[in-house]
């Protein structure tokens, strides 16, 4: 079952509810990438605090789960909520990425190499220019892969909402590109 586009089996979502260890670290292999890079991006100086605040919340709240949702937008949402909560207590300031290539290139020639890692890192340093609410729009939608309902449902907004950012975050992307 592809854990993106339906909740959690039956028999795994009984087991975490059990706090079945075994379940859990299963669950956190399936998920860490994806959500370490989102926070990562979302909240570079906290990620590796909020990343385990995130699944001692799913500990906490697995029994609020609901198995019919897509878990990743229920966990998404989690580290969403706790990201602002993190962002509300420090001084407001730019989310700004560090601007390196955290993400290694599969293509073995070194040349499309060099070109992939130029190209992500201008991607990578317009990005950081963002407002956050278009970078982590941008981040849920393609580098996470995520729908435009998951996403509403992740950041607790109107999908509408989520289409205009997703939208302005492609244009502000594409003016500081140029």
């Amino acid at each position: 079952m592809d854990a993106g586009e339906a909740g959690l089996a039956e028999d795994e979502l009984s087991r975490l509810r059990r706090r079945d260890p075994d379940a859990l670290v299963e669950l956190i292999r399936r998920y860490q990438h994806r959500l370490y890079r989102y926070l990562l991006r979302f909240a570079p100086d906290a990620a590796e605090d909020l990343f385990q605040q995130t699944w001692l919340r799913v500990v906490e709240s697995i029994h609020r789960y609901d198995g019919r949702r897509a878990f990743d937008a229920w966990l998404f949402a989690i580290a969403h909520n706790l990201a602002i909560d993190h962002l509300r207590r420090r001084a407001p300031e730019s989310l700004d990425d560090s601007g390196e290539d955290r993400f290694a290139s599969r293509d073995p020639d070194p040349r499309e190499r060099l070109l992939t890692s130029e190209r992500r890192a201008a991607v990578a340093a317009a990005l950081s220019e963002l407002p956050s609410l278009y970078r982590e729009t941008l981040s849920l939608r393609f580098e996470e892969d995520m729908k435009l309902e998951e996403i509403a449902e992740t950041v607790g907004a109107p999908l509408a909402t989520v289409k205009s950012r997703l939208r302005r975050g492609l244009e502000a992307l594409r003016r500081i590109v140029r």
